[in-house]
């Protein structure tokens, strides 16, 4: 027990580093055995995260929508929250494209082959995506979330057909529901904001096994990968990660200051989140350890959360939907021999922003941005298959970037609304983990 007591207080963040390290570790000492006998281990975090993952956005969003009585309007609060989602990801354009005309990524490579695993994708039309938000069975929405695997046997979340905001659209009209009724389901509304922290404490116990989850998604990944498939794009990989720090550390650093507010303190508490996106490569994976950091460690108000991280965790991708199509776009550019006219260059920001959020929920968001956005410029689409065979490495950062901004925007909102408890955030937790009456920094 007191081994259990020590591995308890040791900061979240902590542990889950330890937890990289030491999984990172172990996949270079065991090699390709490092994934049959570590990788289980993530696949069980994978699965508690599937888990908790769909009802907690359900009860959340219901508790949240019907607690509206003489509240702030969610419409409002939803419009802010679009446009500071639209202001970051225009910016997150400009950083990958500005990081992709300063290193120059496609010069210099070599003949490069496609990915054997490569396959294109569909592109789903704007109306496939409005529709779709709208659920043919609610039920089946609630249980179509499934762990998947990508080509390179990695495990992943997939919400299967968008459904997240399905589960949104749904508990919000069950929320404006118990706003109608009133008193007339005051028990209902009781048992939904039960049910809410039911979940929120089931969240906590699923959280304290990511120490292990990393641990062994790590291992798996760095035993069966190796650096062979990172040579020959080496640059590629490095302006990636450049732009999505400048993103991170330059870009969000500086709305945090504007707002008047301390940005060690957002990134401290934002940690927890920022690793498991990191190590999940899924912004849905890190949506749960997001919502409790918000809340938790950031003092925005939890209804308003229970709203805007899961809507970011679906449709606000700095990385995926922005930082990367851009910097593909100007990557293929350069490779093929195409000069890129202002033009072009417009187009591509123009599809970075307006396609992050067309494809909302689509599983592979990140492939599937990098083919409307070359399609949208006239750039040769099966060149994107050059960079498919590195894509797990890139996807962590990423996902890491895309979690961060799925965080900030509801800190700035709320700091601007009233909604933000100074308090808690000055306090600067990371602790996102069991027990309540022993959290803190």
């Amino acid at each position: 027990m007191a081994l259990v007591s020590a591995w308890f207080r040791i900061p979240f963040w902590q542990r889950v580093l330890a937890g990289f390290a030491l999984g990172a570790l172990a996949g270079w000492l065991f090699g390709a055995d490092a994934e049959r006998w570590f990788q289980p281990l993530g696949d069980v975090y994978v699965n508690l995260i599937k888990m908790i993952a769909i009802p907690l956005v359900f009860f959340a969003v219901i508790n949240a929508v019907g607690a509206l009585h003489g509240q702030k309007s969610i419409a409002a609060l939803a419009g802010r929250t679009f446009l500071w989602f639209a202001a970051t990801a225009i910016l997150a354009v400009g950083v990958g494209l500005a990081v992709g005309w300063v290193i120059k990524p496609g010069l210099g490579v070599g003949a490069l082959s496609i990915a054997s695993d490569y396959t294109p994708k569909d592109v789903p039309g704007p109306l496939d995506v409005l529709f779709n938000i709208v659920p043919q069975n609610p039920f089946r929405a609630l249980s179509a979330t499934a762990a998947g695997k990508t080509a390179d046997g990695t495990s992943v979340i997939i919400p299967s057909n968008g459904t997240v905001l399905q589960v949104i659209f749904f508990a919000g009209l069950i929320g404006f529901a118990f706003v109608k009724l009133g008193d007339k389901v005051t028990s209902l509304r009781t048992l939904a904001r039960e049910c809410n922290e039911t979940m929120i404490q089931v969240t906590r116990f699923v959280l304290e096994f990511t120490p292990l989850g990393t641990f062994g998604l790590i291992a798996g990944l760095v035993g069966a990968y190796g650096f062979e498939k990172l040579l020959p794009l080496g640059n590629f990989v490095i302006a990636l990660y450049v732009a999505c720090l400048i993103q991170i550390v330059v870009v969000y650093t500086g709305l945090l200051l504007a707002h008047g507010l301390n940005p060690l303190k957002f990134f401290r508490g934002a940690a927890p989140g920022m690793q498991v996106g990191f190590v999940a490569s899924s912004s849905f994976a890190a949506m749960p350890v997001s919502l409790r950091a918000v809340t938790h460690n950031h003092g925005v108000d939890k209804d308003y959360a229970a709203f805007a991280v899961p809507l970011g965790a679906t449709i606000k991708m700095d990385g995926c939907g922005a930082i990367y199509p851009a910097l593909a776009a100007v990557f293929i550019a350069q490779y093929s021999g195409i000069e890129l006219s202002t033009g072009q260059y417009l187009t591509i920001a123009l599809a970075s922003v307006i396609g992050s959020f067309g494809t909302a929920g689509v599983p592979g968001t990140a492939v599937i941005m990098a083919t409307v956005v070359l399609s949208a410029a006239s750039l040769p689409l099966e060149t994107i298959g050059y960079l498919y065979a590195i894509d797990r490495v890139l996807d962590m950062m990423r996902t890491m970037t895309n979690v961060t901004g799925q965080m900030l925007v509801p800190v700035l909102v709320a700091k601007e609304t009233g909604l933000l408890d100074q308090a808690v955030y000055d306090a600067a937790s990371s602790n996102v983990g069991l027990d309540e009456a022993k959290e803190g920094a």
